[in-house]
């Protein structure tokens, strides 16, 4: 919770787990969610697949896996893809379009770091910073 202190939007691209953290998210700042292949729970049912999120003028999508992408990011108007599944933290810029992982929060998964990203679309160029909880301690 310290790391997403002062976001002005949480993105969370899927493997929620309980929806208690819908909840502990959504005291720090609005959520845009989708339903991971972890969140098979009928509570996890209201999630989407997709979403859109807008901050400001930058227009992302999310959905959990990036290999399930079904359009042209680029021809869809979205600056930003963030993604999830495989809880691997990564950058990457394909056509103009920033293609963001922020890891796993959640429990230690393939022996990655525990991470988040926070992206901060001040200024351009927009950066990203990767978080390792485990250093917050």
């Amino acid at each position: 919770m310290r790391a997403l202190r002062d976001s002005e939007l949480i993105v969370h691209a899927g493997d929620v787990g309980e929806p208690e953290i819908m909840d502990r998210l959504r005291e720090l700042a609005p959520v845009v969610a989708v339903r991971g292949n972890v969140d098979t729970a009928e509570w996890a049912q209201v999630l989407p697949v997709s979403a859109v999120a807008e901050a400001g003028a930058v227009r992302i999508y999310v959905l959990h896996d990036v290999k399930a992408l079904d359009l042209d990011p680029v021809a869809a108007g979205f600056q930003v893809v963030v993604s999830g599944h495989s809880h691997r933290f990564g950058r990457d810029e394909r056509s103009g379009v920033l293609y963001i992982n922020p890891g796993s929060a959640g429990p230690r998964r393939f022996q990655l770091p525990i991470t988040v990203a926070r992206l901060d679309l001040g200024k351009k160029p927009w950066s990203v910073e990767f978080v390792d909880l485990e250093k917050l301690r």
